[in-house]
C-alpha cells in the first residue's frame, strides 16, 4: 500500500494502449490510491467508459461541460482533489497541445488548470514518437518540469517494432511510487551487494547459505527511489532487479570482490549487505564427486573481507556493514563497526529478518545505538537511506 492515502486524477487518450489503463487503474487502487478518470473523446473509442467506473468505483468524466459539477468547472474542481495528474497513455497529440498550452477538451484544460504535478507516459506508433516534433513537444514538457515515463521499446500494435511502446502498468505504478519519495541521495552513486554467495565444491554442489537478498534489494530499490544511480552486485536469487537499477550478478566471493573493488572508487556510497560465506573450498573438483567413500574431507580457505577492503582504500565512498547475528547483536556490530573502521552498521538477530518480508534492525554509528521500530523491509530500507543521506558528508 505504497500510494495509500494518495489521490491520482489518471487521463486516458486516444491509442490501442487504453486498454492497459484498464489494469493501470486496479494495481494503483492495490497500492492504496484512489483514482479518479478523466479521459478524451477518443479514449472511448478503445474503452468504454464504463469500464473505469467500475474499477475505480467513480464516475468518470469524458466531457468539460458535464453538468454532474455543481459549479460546471470539472477542470478545475478535478485536478484540485489531485496529488497528481497522470495520462497513460498519452498519445502525440496530447503531448502536442499540452507542450503548446492548448485546452480544447477536458483533459487538455485539466492540465492547463492544474496545480499538482503532471505524469505522461508516452504511447504511439514509432515513427509518430520519433517524429522531430514529437521530439521537440517531449523536450518541451520535460523543460516545464512534466515527468515522461518512458516511452519503452518493442512490439507495436500496427506490427512494427521501436520506442513509442506504453510502458507496462506494473512499470508505471513503480514509477509513480517513486516520484512521490524525497531524493536526498540525488546525484549520488551508491554500490551495493545482496544475496548470498555460492562457493563450488564441484560443477553442482557448493556451500551457500540461506539470505534471500530481500534486504539488500528492497535498499537498492530505497536508494534508487532516492535519487541515486544503484549498481547492485547481487549473488543468487530468484528476485527481480529493481526498476532503475544496473545489476551484476555474481555467484562466488571472489567474483563479488573484484565487481566491487572495480567500481568502489567511483562510487559515493557502499552498502554491504551480502551475506559474504567466510570460507570456499581450496579446490573445487573440475568433476562431480562421486559417493564412494563413507567420510570426505573438504580443506576450506578464508574468503576475502569484500567490506573492510572498501573501508581500507585511500579514497573510501561512505561505508554501511551489514551484521546478522544470532546473538550479542550489540557487541558483535559495534565490534565490527569499530575494527572496519564503518561509520555505520546495521544489525539485526537472524530471528528478526532472515529471510522474512519484516526486519527489526539497529543503527550502530560514533554515537551509539539507534533503534528502528519492526517494519516492512520496504519501510526499514527508506529508514536506512535516510539515515545513510544524514550521515553523508555535505
Amino acid at each position: 500500500m505504497e500510494l495509500l492515502g494518495k489521490k491520482i486524477l489518471l487521463g486516458v487518450t486516444g491509442g490501442i494502449a487504453a486498454y492497459k489503463a484498464a489494469e493501470l487503474t486496479r494495481l494503483l487502487q492495490k497500492q492504496g490510491a484512489t483514482v479518479q478518470v478523466a479521459m478524451t473523446e477518443a479514449a472511448t473509442h478503445f474503452v468504454g467508459a464504463v469500464t473505469f467506473q467500475a474499477l475505480s468505483g467513480q464516475p468518470v468524466f469524458t466531457d468539460q461541460w458535464d453538468a454532474r459539477m455543481a459549479n460546471n468547472m470539472a477542470h478545475i474542481d478535478l485536478s484540485r482533489e489531485a496529488d497528481a495528474v497522470l495520462v497513460a497513455p498519452a498519445s502525440a497529440d496530447f503531448l502536442a497541445k499540452v507542450a503548446h498550452g492548448q485546452a480544447d477538451n477536458l483533459l487538455t484544460t485539466l492540465v492547463l488548470a492544474r496545480d499538482c504535478p503532471l505524469l505522461v507516459a508516452p504511447a504511439m506508433n514509432r515513427q509518430m514518437w520519433e517524429n522531430p516534433a514529437t521530439q521537440r513537444n517531449a523536450a518541451t514538457l520535460a523543460a516545464d518540469g512534466i515527468t515522461l515515463l518512458g516511452p519503452a521499446c518493442g512490439d507495436q500494435a500496427c506490427g512494427e517494432v521501436g520506442a513509442g511502446r506504453m510502458l507496462e502498468p506494473a512499470e508505471i505504478v513503480e514509477d509513480l511510487i517513486a516520484f512521490f519519495q524525497a531524493k536526498p541521495l540525488a546525484g549520488k552513486r551508491v554500490l551495493l551487494t545482496a544475496g548470498p554467495t555460492f562457493e563450488a565444491l564441484d560443477p553442482v554442489r557448493g556451500i551457500t547459505n540461506l539470505s534471500t537478498g530481500k534486504m539488500g534489494y528492497a535498499l537498492a530499490r530505497a536508494c534508487a527511489q532516492a535519487g541515486a544511480a544503484v549498481t547492485l552486485v547481487s549473488g543468487p536469487t530468484g528476485l527481480a532487479c529493481p526498476r532503475g537499477v544496473l545489476r551484476v550478478e555474481v555467484s562466488a566471493a571472489l567474483e563479488m570482490q573484484r565487481e566491487v573493488l572495480a567500481r568502489a572508487g567511483e562510487s559515493d556510497v557502499f552498502i554491504g549487505v551480502a551475506a559474504v560465506a567466510d570460507y570456499r573450498p581450496a579446490t573445487p573438483s573440475a568433476q562431480k564427486i562421486k559417493k564412494n567413500a563413507a567420510a570426505m574431507t573438504v580443506e576450506l580457505v578464508k574468503n576475502p573481507d569484500i567490506l573492510a577492503e572498501v573501508a581500507a582504500l585511500p579514497r573510501p565512498p561512505f561505508c554501511v556493514g551489514f551484521a546478522a547475528e544470532s546473538h550479542d547483536l550489540a557487541t558483535y556490530a559495534e565490534g565490527k563497526r569499530v575494527n572496519k573502521k564503518l561509520p555505520l552498521v546495521v544489525g539485526n538477530l537472524i530471528s528478526d529478518g532472515f529471510g522474512g518480508e519484516d526486519n527489526t534492525v539497529v543503527l550502530f554509528d560514533a554515537a551509539g545505538a539507534h533503534p528502528l521500530a519492526t517494519a516492512s523491509k520496504t519501510e526499514v530500507a527508506r529508514s536506512i537511506v535516510a539515515a545513510i543521506a544524514e550521515r553523508l558528508p555535505h
